[in-house]
């Protein structure tokens, strides 16, 4: 019996979370019925969040809730992948607007996400309400939840957070928690090269990175500001990816979109190699093998098949067989 790289390599572990490379905020019902008409014509190669938080008129935010809640389980969801951030837990909205959002589209929303998490404490209350809508509605799935890390004391419990069953993701906010230390940190910090070299969002970079990939959740990377610098996006997504980890990337421009997910996916020669390590693997039934004079075993065939299944997230054209693993035909 031919067995997958998943089985083979983590048995009943869960594995990290399917995540596509890229984000996309938008909180208007024009700019995400544009984001969509993209998504139908890129595929899933990036989410789209319909934003409650910064897209909601003040006073009308469950109204707001409930037209994301008709883009989210609407015809034009091509692929299911459309999420929501909700207000923070202490606006008075919030609430409401999870129990608009799961009424209206709970068998569809892809993903919440908490913003402005002071601690772990405030986390686990969101997870509780979810979860007691999720009961109270009967939906027979799980919602996943991003949180966004961006103040002082978020970074500090990152670790905690991570460890809370339900969370897909770690999002760092770079703004606000430039904004949360009192003009300790200079507004040049907000944007490149600062962002990556200030000691202090250098760590915090570091610190929900690491916490995120131990607890086997994926860690987001903020905006880049500049709306339509191509290059800027690109430059700052592969150095998110590169020096700290970043395996996802908001976007609040769709010009954006596609350095991102360029800058996040593997290289084409990356690629080719986790392929070749796979088949040959699998042909060996996982057993350690000398391949072009280097031994590989099962620490290098996870690091493929991690490879590889960040590649299918991106788009990045497999060979039939490696298209296989992933449910897709093998011929």
């Amino acid at each position: 019996m031919t067995i997958s790289p998943q089985a083979a390599l983590y048995g009943s572990q869960t594995p990290l979370p399917a995540l596509s490379p890229c984000v996309h905020y938008a909180g208007s019902e024009r700019f995400i019925r544009k984001a969509l008409a993209l998504q139908a014509e890129l595929g899933p190669v990036f989410d789209i969040a319909c934003d409650c938080e910064d897209g909601a008129p003040i006073g009308a935010e469950r109204a707001h809730a409930a037209l994301m809640a008709g883009l989210i389980g609407g015809a034009d969801n091509l692929h299911g992948r459309v999420g929501a951030r909700v207000h923070d837990i202490h606006h008075p909205a919030w609430q409401a607007e999870v129990d608009v959002l799961l009424d209206g589209a709970g068998d569809r929303i892809a993903f919440l996400t908490l913003p402005k998490a002071e601690r772990a404490a405030d986390v686990e209350r969101f997870l509780a309400h979810v979860a007691d809508r999720v009961a109270q509605i009967g939906l027979k799935r799980a919602i996943p939840v991003s949180v966004l890390i961006e103040t002082p004391g978020a970074v500090h419990d990152a670790w905690a957070i991570a460890a809370l069953p339900g969370i897909v993701s770690l999002d760092f906010g770079l703004m606000d928690f430039v904004s949360a230390h009192h003009g300790a940190i200079p507004a040049t910090a907000m944007v490149s090269p600062g962002q990556f070299d200030h000691p202090l969002v250098r760590r915090a970079k570091c610190e929900i990175a690491a916490a995120a990939l131990a607890h086997g959740i994926v860690p987001a990377h903020s905006v880049t500001r500049a709306l339509d610098d191509a290059k800027l996006v690109f430059a700052d997504a592969r150095r998110a990816r590169d020096e700290f980890g970043y395996l996802r990337m908001w976007s609040i421009h769709p010009a954006q979109i596609q350095p991102i997910v360029e800058a996040m996916r593997p290289e084409l020669i990356e690629v080719e190699q986790a392929q070749a390590t796979l088949f040959a693997a699998q042909d060996a039934a996982w057993a350690p093998l000398r391949i072009d004079g280097e031994l590989h075993d099962r620490a290098s065939y996870r690091h493929a098949w991690i490879t590889l299944s960040r590649a299918h997230a991106a788009g990045v054209p497999l060979a039939p067989r490696a298209a296989a693993f992933f449910g897709h035909p093998a011929s």
